[in-house]
């Protein structure tokens, strides 16, 4: 197992720290700051995934601004004690998207940084999926979809007959969401009352070789979820503000889901909203030219 990298953690805190306040000029602060490190973190996937050969670059940069900004701006959780009773929980039940996770997980300080040159390499913690038993802060093993969400619900109903503060939060892709078992813990969580239960569907609109509406059809989404008994909101996936303010939302009794409309390949022209970048590896020249774009 990886143990955390202390000094990373103390700037994980500061970072934090500096994005708290709730004056115009502390949002704005914020909103920009938590696109810059998205960003950053988008330049340590490309990075990662062109050395390995191997990744999911398109969903990594869909997902990158939720993980974002729930690390750093919402979830209660320490990085140098990843097991502490009353931490929040964050599935990634979209597991072939680990780059992103992992490298949000490193720049908290969960592990060394260094280690994300590992990713994919034979032995390595870093599993093209992401493990519990290897990667402190996954807190259930993902790659099989459909499977987070059940966990999530789970973990939620725990939380309740414990009398623990901690918040669920789970992110599921859309195509996922073909998945029965994802329907059977919606309507478990709307039975059990899970407020502290928050889904984010990454709604790119795009799945493994076409678009999810031409595999089979999720629309109306919006109805189903519903449907189901959740509240539902829609969220633009790529504006921290956004997002922060429909979590921050006053609950009801129902769980929420956040239906969050995003761009696979987000930040790069040629990989944005073309299903060939679910599981494309970018070429070196490819590379210095996204590089070029996210960092213009």
């Amino acid at each position: 197992m990886l143990t955390a990298d202390v000094q990373q953690v103390q700037w994980w805190r500061a970072q934090r720290s500096l994005l708290q306040g709730n004056s115009e000029a502390d949002r704005a602060l914020r909103h920009k700051t938590l696109l810059e490190l998205s960003d950053q973190s988008r330049l340590e996937i490309l990075r990662i995934i062109s050395s390995a050969g191997l990744g999911h670059v398109g969903g990594d940069f869909s997902v990158i601004d939720i993980l974002t900004t729930l690390y750093f701006s919402v979830l209660n959780v320490d990085p140098q004690n990843p097991e502490k009773e009353d931490r929040d929980w964050l599935i990634l039940s979209k597991g072939h998207c680990a780059a992103a996770i992992y490298v949000t997980l490193a720049r908290s300080g969960y592990f060394p940084q260094e280690e994300l040159s590992t990713f994919m390499k034979p032995l390595s913690f870093l599993n093209g999926h992401p493990s519990r038993g290897k990667v402190p802060g996954v807190e259930t093993s993902t790659g099989p979809l459909g499977h987070g969400l059940p966990v999530g619900v789970g973990g939620a109903i725990a939380a309740k007959l414990q009398n623990n503060s901690r918040q669920v939060f789970v992110i599921v892709g859309d195509g996922e969401l073909q998945e029965g078992s994802n329907w059977e813990a919606a309507m478990a969580a709307s039975h059990y009352r899970l407020n502290n239960l928050t889904v984010s569907v990454d709604r790119n609109g795009l799945q493994q070789g076409d678009s999810t509406e031409n595999t089979n059809q999720l629309e109306p989404l919006d109805e189903k979820w519903a449907s189901f008994g959740w509240e539902v909101i829609h969220v633009d996936g790529h504006n921290p503000t956004g997002i922060l303010e429909a979590i921050n939302k006053v609950r009801n009794e129902k769980p929420r889901v956040l239906i969050a409309k995003t761009i696979k390949g987000k930040g790069v022209s040629f990989m944005e909203n073309k299903a060939e970048w679910h599981h494309k590896v970018p070429s070196p020249d490819q590379v210095i030219a996204a590089i070029d774009e996210i960092k213009s």
